[in-house]
């Protein structure tokens, strides 16, 4: 079967826009990182928000990795439900519907939650009361995202005493999501982190870093234990743009038909906002990559429309031509489909439900 071929399939069996991901591809990937891993000797837990399916997490999980990340208590309790075990939440969690859930979750399976100020550590003792045994913790520690986490190593280090408090926690070590620039004041932060939770008489663990474009930062952080990555198993227009992916790592692709032609340098596409998201991760070309035009441009949307410059494209579409597109931020975009049409070459092989999107608490 050629491509045109496999593009019909999906229009004429699944109907347009389609999420298709490329298991060849997929599993390089999954290989690639789980190398990287390998060989500075730290372990891989990958976060399950991109993909959001315990099938290609256990993917993962064969290939070599040690746990699994989620941001979202449900996403976690899904991926339980699939037989994952070792899930670590890195989110703060309180309110007595998710202390309740998070500490049945705790009876099943072995979570490590996360903290960033004491009244998430009073709640997560709460969980742990309820599971009967012990939650571990990680403190989420801030080192130049500005996003959560404590500021000052002095502040992490009271968490940690306060945690030793709680007879139904366990103190498991630090969690980081460094910038891609901030590694040496990570390593500073720690080092003094570790000197006072020592003091405390507490030992680290667990000492987590995070994301795809630090795949190259990876084992920098001295005594890392594990990295968090999640959008390296499909990648996206992003990750080409920071050069932690190429193209032919490119997994998921959306297919859309251009449902309409109106003018000679402008068409139509059945994609629109609900479906590639008005995300841009900070990108200024677009809401996506056209892989059979890339001189034209996704230059807005309304809801079930993309609207298409073709201004300088020579080449250009024709209505019913169906194209594939890479997103900017593959994660929000697979959270807008039910399923993912797995191909391999220009082979349909399997549809993957997306079983944990739409996770929101």
């Amino acid at each position: 079967m050629s491509l045109e071929q496999l593009k019909s399939q999906i229009a004429n069996d699944f109907g347009t826009p389609a999420a298709v991901i490329d298991l060849d591809r997929v599993e390089h990937n999954i290989g690639r990182v789980q190398q990287l891993c390998d060989h500075a000797g730290v372990a891989n837990r990958p976060h399950i928000k991109t993909h959001k399916s315990p099938v290609l997490a256990r993917m993962q999980l064969a290939a070599g990795a040690r746990g699994i990340t989620c941001q979202k208590l449900g996403e976690a309790e899904v991926m339980a439900d699939g037989g994952i075990d070792d899930i670590l939440i890195s989110y703060n969690l309180l309110g007595e519907a998710k202390i309740g859930r998070l500490g049945a979750l705790l009876k099943r399976v072995t979570v490590t939650a996360t903290a960033d100020n004491p009244t998430v550590v009073a709640d997560l003792a709460r969980a742990g009361k309820i599971a009967g045994r012990p939650l571990g913790v990680l403190i989420e520690c801030d080192t130049g995202r500005k996003r959560a986490g404590v500021e000052r190593p002095q502040e992490a280090i009271e968490l940690a005493r306060l945690i030793k408090q709680h007879p139904d926690l366990q103190f498991a070590g630090f969690l980081f999501y460094p910038t891609e620039q901030s590694w040496p004041q990570t390593q500073r932060f720690y080092s003094e982190a570790l000197a006072g939770v020592r003091e405390a008489g507490l030992e680290p663990r667990v000492v987590s870093t995070g994301g795809t474009p630090n795949l190259v930062n990876i084992g920098q952080l001295a005594d890392a234990t594990e990295h968090r990555a999640g959008t390296y198993i499909f990648n996206d227009r992003m990750m080409l743009a920071c050069g932690a992916a190429n193209a032919d790592d490119c997994a998921l692709s959306v297919y859309t038909t251009v449902v309409s032609r109106a003018a000679a340098e402008r068409g139509i596409l059945d994609a629109g906002s609900k479906t590639l998201t008005a995300d841009t991760g900070g990108l200024d070309a677009g809401f996506g990559l056209i892989l059979e035009y890339p001189q034209a441009r996704i230059c807005a949307f309304a809801e079930e429309h993309g609207f298409l410059d073709l201004s300088r494209s020579n080449d250009r579409p024709k209505v019913g031509e169906v194209v594939r597109v890479v997103p900017n931020h593959v994660c929000v975009v697979v959270n807008m489909f039910d399923r993912l049409i797995a191909v391999r070459g220009e082979r349909i092989v399997e549809v993957l439900p997306v079983a944990a999107r739409g996770k929101l608490v």
